[in-house]
């Protein structure tokens, strides 16, 4: 009886307990198995995520270039300024005022705004003007836009004015 008792407690104690030892290691190796299948097709893909990261840089690059670079609001309001200056006075007009309107928030962006009056000589520089602010990247977009004629009685210089909006970065970087 004593045999049979310590065979029976060396089965349920020792053999059981090893027994369940070795199935949770088993179960353990499965696990880590998996694990390791899932970094070796991970590490396979990378060549084609660095592809697609690559190409979502350039992606970034080309999108950036179409807004006005500054390191903060203010900075890119006056790099506007000065381009719409340039783009007036190569057409042979001449500014009368320049005011900068306060940056508003759209999402991650913010818009920046500058007004101008100017003195253009004929229609056709109104056309030019328009035409390269238009067209011009980083895009520039005229909101309001108001010309007439200095003189009636000699309706060659115009008055215009220019109200026109840029995106810039949200922290200008």
């Amino acid at each position: 009886m004593i045999l049979m008792l310590a065979g029976y407690g060396i089965y349920n104690y020792g053999y059981l307990r090893v027994q369940g030892d070795l199935s949770a290691i088993k179960d353990d190796q499965a696990v880590k198995a998996k694990l390791l299948d899932k970094y070796v097709t991970l590490i396979a893909e990378k060549p084609v995520l660095e592809k697609k990261l690559a190409a979502l840089k350039e992606e970034r690059l080309a999108d950036k270039s179409k807004l006005i670079e500054g390191q903060t609001p203010s900075l890119s309001a006056a790099i506007l300024q000065e381009t719409l200056k340039g783009i007036i006075v190569n057409r042979g007009g001449s500014i009368s005022s320049e005011r900068v309107g306060k940056p508003e928030d759209l999402g991650k962006f913010k818009i920046i705004s500058v007004s101008m009056d100017a003195v253009l000589p004929d229609t056709r520089a109104l056309g030019d003007i328009l035409y390269s602010i238009e067209t011009r990247t980083p895009f520039l977009v005229v909101k309001e836009f108001d010309a007439r004629t200095r003189n009636l009685k000699d309706p060659k210089d115009l008055t215009v004015k220019l109200d026109v909006l840029a995106l810039t970065g949200g922290s200008g970087k």
